[in-house]
């Protein structure tokens, strides 16, 4: 089986992850780690309101998306933690303007997180043809 290595794109690629990977590929699919509100320059963790959290935490699954040749569009399936079930309302109203015309699957559960982050999002994506 083959598998490939996707790492953000402003993360230094010798960054020691521990034991995951940001992103794998196989089998013409993509599977992201789950992601959070982070600033992969500095490595550490960017607290916020749950719409600040949320968009950056997105911005940050587009771009491994994106550097793995492939686009939002075709994320299939997303499972999205909420450290606070009762931020649905204003995490889905940002995560919304993400995915436009036949959105991905998805299931949102409250868990408990850390870091104090508000959200965490992992993703499968569809890559292209080649």
């Amino acid at each position: 089986m083959y598998k490939k290595k996707i790492v953000h794109p402003d993360r230094d690629e010798n960054f020691d992850t521990g034991a995951y990977s940001d992103g794998i590929i196989c089998d013409g699919l993509l599977f992201l780690s789950g992601q959070a509100s982070v600033d992969f320059k500095t490595s550490t963790f960017v607290l916020g309101t749950i719409e600040e959290e949320t968009r950056r935490t997105l911005e940050n699954i587009k771009a491994i998306v994106e550097k793995a040749g492939s686009s939002l569009d075709n994320v299939l399936k997303s499972t999205v933690h909420l450290s606070d079930i009762r931020d649905f309302g204003k995490f889905n109203e940002v995560y919304a303007t993400y995915f436009g015309g036949i959105r991905p699957a998805r299931t949102t559960v409250q868990s408990v997180l850390g870091e104090n982050i508000k959200v965490e999002i992992d993703v499968i994506v569809k890559l292209p043809n080649k």
